[in-house]
């Protein structure tokens, strides 16, 4: 179950509005997932970290939540969504990412 919460997005979608735009994306995978490739730009706090690091986050926009297949982050958007944050899950995760990523830390 990937959790319930409000705002979905294909990767593709955010693909496409990141290159418009400056998005403000949130990886909740583990470090060597983060560090096989991400999306430049993204904050990492893994999910078991995030009720820990929540206040790093700001609450004032939107924040798109990445993780692998989309499964982690809806988990971690349902949580966020409920305590007040503006959150929309990235569906189909990295293994649907159509652009190029990052690698190491």
């Amino acid at each position: 179950m990937a959790g319930v919460y409000s705002k979905e997005m294909t990767a593709a979608e955010v693909h496409k509005r990141l290159a418009k735009e400056k998005l403000y994306l949130v990886d909740v995978r583990e470090q060597d997932e983060w560090e096989d490739g991400h999306i430049a730009g993204a904050v990492h706090i893994p999910l078991g970290q995030l009720g820990h690091r929540i206040q790093e986050l700001p609450r004032d926009r939107e924040l798109i939540l990445v993780c692998r297949s989309g499964n982690r982050s809806g988990l971690a958007c349902e949580y966020m969504e409920g305590i007040g944050y503006k959150v929309a899950n990235m569906a189909g995760g990295m293994l649907a990412w159509p652009g190029s990523v990052k690698t190491g830390r």
